[in-house]
C-alpha cells in the first residue's frame, strides 16, 4: 500500500532489495537512510524495517517446510530526521506484529489503516502534547525527570496515550542505571500525596500536586518557542537536548560528590551548583538513591540536603 508514483515505487523496492541482499534488515529493527526517488522531493529520509509473523513463525519451527511469511514496512519522510523516532517506529512495527489479524484473507484492510496514520501515531504524539500543556509543560517536564507517578483523568484514548508516550521519552529511562531508575521509582510511588493528576475535562488540562523547578521552566520556554514552526522533529529534538542537558547536571554533581568526600571548599562547590542549575530538588534525589550504599557519599548529600532545606 504506497502513494508513492509508480516509478519511485519501483526505485524504493530496489533500494530495498539491495539492503535484503546485503543482509542489512534485523528483525524488528528498523533503520533510516536517505534515498534518492523520482519524486519533486528528491533525496527523502526512509525508516524501513523487517518483520515475520509470529503465530506463522512458531508453526513454521513445528513443520520446517512452512516458511513465515516476512514484509518490510517503509515510512518516507521529508529527511532522515526520523531517526529521532526510531524506536518509537520500531515500537509501532510491534504493535502491527502484536494486532496484524492472522485469521484475515484481505490484509489490505486489516494493516492499511494503521500504516496510513504512522505520522499521526508516532511521530506528533510530543507535538500535540506541547500544544495542549503549553506553559503548565513544565510541571509534565518535572514529573518525568523526578519518576513522579502521573494519573490522567477525563482524556480521551488518543491525549492518554500521548501524555505517556511523552513522559516516556523525556525521562531517563535508558540514560541513568537501571536499579537507581527503580529505587526511585519506589521511592516517588510511596509519597504518594506526590502522584500528579492531570484532568482533562476542560480545554485546557488542570494539574494537582503538580511540582516544578527553573530548570522545566527554562527548557518550557524552548518548547514555547519552537511552537510556531510546528515541526515534530524539532520539538523531539529540544527533548533530547533536555535529556541530556539533565545528564550532564547528575555527572557533574557525581564528581563534585567525589571531590567533596575529601574537600570542603568542593562542598561548598557542590552546594552553589545545586542552588544554581535550576534543577537541585531532582538531582539531590537521584543522587541520593544512587549513593545509598556508599557511607562517605551518603554523608555528603545529607549535608546537601541539610543546606538546601536552610
Amino acid at each position: 500500500d504506497t502513494n508513492l508514483p509508480a516509478e519511485a515505487e519501483t526505485e524504493l523496492r530496489s533500494f530495498i532489495a539491495k539492503r535484503l541482499t546485503k543482509g542489512a534488515l534485523f528483525e524488528g529493527m528498523g533503520n533510516v537512510a536517505s534515498v534518492g526517488l523520482s519524486i519533486p522531493e528528491g533525496k527523502v529520509g526512509c525508516y524501513y524495517c523487517r518483520f515475520q509473523q509470529e503465530s506463522i513463525l512458531e508453526m513454521a519451527t513445528l513443520e520446517s517446510d512452512i516458511s513465515a511469511p516476512e514484509y518490510v514496512v517503509c515510512f518516507l519522510g521529508g529527511s532522515e530526521k526520523e531517526n529521532t523516532f526510531r524506536l518509537e517506529l520500531d515500537k509501532y512495527i510491534q504493535n502491527l506484529k502484536i494486532n496484524l489479524d492472522l485469521e484475515q484473507k484481505n490484509l489490505e484492510a486489516c494493516v492499511s489503516p494503521y500504516l496510513r496514520s504512522w505520522f499521526e501515531d508516532a511521530i506528533c504524539p510530543i507535538q500535540r502534547v506541547v500544544q495542549l500543556f503549553q506553559d503548565k509543560l513544565a510541571s509534565l517536564l518535572h514529573a518525568a525527570l523526578s519518576y513522579t507517578p502521573v494519573e490522567v483523568k477525563n482524556a480521551d484514548e488518543r491525549a492518554e496515550k500521548d501524555i505517556s508516550r511523552f513522559l516516556a521519552a523525556a525521562s531517563l529511562q535508558g540514560l541513568v542505571q537501571e536499579g537507581t531508575m527503580t529505587s526511585l521509582c519506589i521511592a516517588m510511588t510511596e509519597e504518594q500525596h506526590k502522584s500528579m493528576v492531570i484532568d482533562c475535562s476542560g480545554p485546557q488540562p488542570q494539574l494537582h500536586n503538580a511540582g516544578s523547578n527553573r530548570f522545566c521552566e527554562d527548557w518550557m520556554q524552548a518548547f514555547m518557542n519552537g511552537a510556531e514552526g510546528g515541526n515534530p522533529f524539532l520539538f523531539r529534538q529540544i527533548l533530547e537536548n533536555f535529556k541530556l542537558k539533565a545528564i550532564q547536571d547528575i555527572n557533574n554533581l557525581k564528581r563534585f560528590i567525589r571531590q567533596a568526600e575529601m574537600n570542603h571548599y568542593a562542598l561548598f562547590k557542590c552546594y552553589l551548583f545545586l542552588k544554581n542549575c535550576g534543577s537541585g530538588d531532582i538531582l539531590l534525589k537521584i543522587v541520593k538513591v544512587e549513593h545509598a550504599e556508599m557511607p562517605e557519599a551518603r554523608n555528603v548529600v545529607t549535608v546537601l540536603e541539610e543546606f538546601m532545606r536552610e
